[in-house]
């Protein structure tokens, strides 16, 4: 983490005091801060050799020739929100320009260059950010798209954090239909957008012109298409307002859709996009049963006298039967390679495996309370440091109420930090900024492995109440298979009787 006209550990208070000297950013409404990511290609680290550090080092170079004279933070992260492989670039700027610098030619703003005026994202300025971007990659060597040419599939920030939300919460759905021993419909989360993208790729797969292509999407998906200002403009079913290319990409559009068309009608097939498949090697000849055995994939077996769809209909009542077979093997299978001989010895795994679970629980809570509680510690040695001056002046001047009125921020946050910092070192023995930092980096690193072991630990557990709850169900299975044994007997030997009884 790097500061451009500031500590970045105390980016927040030194934005604070040049407001305040410029008097802006005083309402709440207010835009007080702009944030920029510039994210890398995951192929850059393994075919480019990108690091985090030259990360780091490319976008601290790039914030201070596009940013010049505003207070920003500049972080790096190696990995993606969602686990992707990418590293990544935060660029965080206060929207006050705190000192003046010379006109450049993407500013389009009169006095947008000087000391105490706003920051404006323009679509100027956007279209300046791109090129730039892109001649650092070029220049590089790096992985890089056309940011200047509109996306074939156009995903916005904001639709993709509302798929990441909605499959959480598929998820965590899908957990509870499951335990409940009913089969979820749908694994995968879907935006309204998405849902668009793929029944124009479906039907325009098929279709030779508009007017088929109109009516495929509305007797397949609902879809109401028209052609309005050279557009083709799309109403989902729960929509009251149609969505343009503009918003799900080129590919969805008039132009694209036409040659499509056209293809279709001259017999040419299209370009299909790749997909991996990923398959699993067994010696299928000497255990069939082992092709439907996939060690993380175990699945709870069905209750049938519980799943309202076995209760509906016969032909899926089979179709269940069968599954519940492939289920059952799959846990014997797993059973006798971890040598789970008895019930008991499942039960005593299970156990221990779930003690050491919360223990691993709650020394990820202990470092993320040391964790939190360090965090204080750089914070207010920041304040403290990066207001000192201010109080040593304020002790120096012969008008100390003067002063005061005229840095009142400054030297509360100084007192602040003060305070805070005598009742936490109660022998009068301060940390360095340097050592917090090197704590700091330590505790997360502890942190970023236990969480790993945490995540390893839970789906074992996960995975071994799955076999037990499926133990469960042949064993009771076998149970009242065995009971209806002497009861088909004796209905046998009842029959036979009567036949004597009649011939006689």
């Amino acid at each position: 983490m790097d500061g451009l006209n500031c500590n970045p550990d105390t980016f927040d208070i030194e934005c604070r005091m040049t407001n305040e000297a410029f008097k802006k950013n005083r309402r709440r409404n207010e835009l007080k801060s702009h944030h920029y990511i510039i994210s890398f290609d995951p192929a850059d680290v393994s075919e480019c050799g990108l690091t985090g550090k030259r990360a780091q080092e490319l976008c601290l170079e790039f914030a201070k020739k596009n940013f010049p004279g505003y207070q920003a933070v500049v972080v790096t992260h190696t990995d993606g929100g969602n686990h992707s492989g990418n590293i990544h670039t935060h660029i965080v700027i206060n929207s006050v320009r705190k000192n003046a610098v010379a006109r450049q030619n993407y500013m389009d703003k009169p006095n947008e260059e000087k000391a105490g005026y706003k920051h404006r994202s323009t679509n100027r300025f956007l279209e300046h950010l791109k090129k730039e971007v892109m001649a650092m990659c070029e220049r590089e060597g790096l992985h890089q798209v056309d940011l200047l040419s509109p996306a074939p599939e156009k995903v916005t920030e904001a639709e993709f954090r509302a798929i990441t939300r909605g499959q959480k919460k598929l998820e965590q759905i899908n957990q509870e239909i499951v335990q409940k021993g009913l089969k979820p419909t749908a694994t995968t989360f879907q935006t309204k957008k998405d849902f668009l993208r793929k029944a124009i790729d479906e039907c325009s797969g098929s279709a030779r012109n508009f007017k088929e292509f109109q009516s495929l999407l509305l007797e397949n998906y609902n879809i109401s298409v028209i052609l309005q200002r050279g557009r083709y403009r799309y109403l989902h079913p729960d929509r009251d307002l149609r969505i343009t290319e503009k918003a799900l990409g080129t590919d969805y559009g008039m132009e694209h859709l036409e040659k499509r068309f056209l293809q279709n009608d001259n017999g040419i097939q299209p370009e299909h996009r790749t997909t991996t498949h990923h398959s699993v090697h067994g010696d299928y000849h000497k255990d069939p049963t082992a092709i439907f055995y996939y060690r993380t994939h175990l699945r709870l077996v069905v209750d049938l006298q519980t799943n309202v769809k076995a209760m509906q209909s016969e032909a899926y009542a089979r179709k269940v039967k069968i599954t519940n077979l492939q289920q059952m093997a799959n846990t014997l299978i797993y059973i006798q390679e971890h040598g789970y001989d008895t019930r008991e010895n499942l039960s005593r795994i299970i156990s221990e495996a779930s003690a050491k679970l919360n223990e691993a629980q709650e020394s990820l809570d202990e470092l993320s309370a040391e964790l939190k509680t360090l965090n204080s510690q750089i914070h207010y040695t920041g304040q403290y440091f990066s207001s000192k001056g201010t109080y040593t002046e304020f002790i120096r001047s012969r008008s100390k109420k003067k002063f005061r009125s005229e840095h009142a921020s400054e030297l509360q946050a100084y007192e602040q930090a003060r305070d805070w910092l005598k009742s936490f070192y109660t022998d009068g023995k301060m940390l360095s900024m340097k050592s917090l930092k090197s704590r700091k980096q330590n505790l997360q690193d502890k942190i970023s492995s236990q969480k790993q072991a945490l995540q390893e630990l839970r789906s074992r557990c996960t995975e071994l109440e799955t076999v037990s709850y499926n133990v469960d169900a042949i064993l009771d299975r076998t149970a009242m298979e065995t009971e209806k044994v002497p009861i088909q007997s004796a209905a046998h030997h009842n029959s036979q009787k009567e036949r004597k009884e009649e011939s006689l």
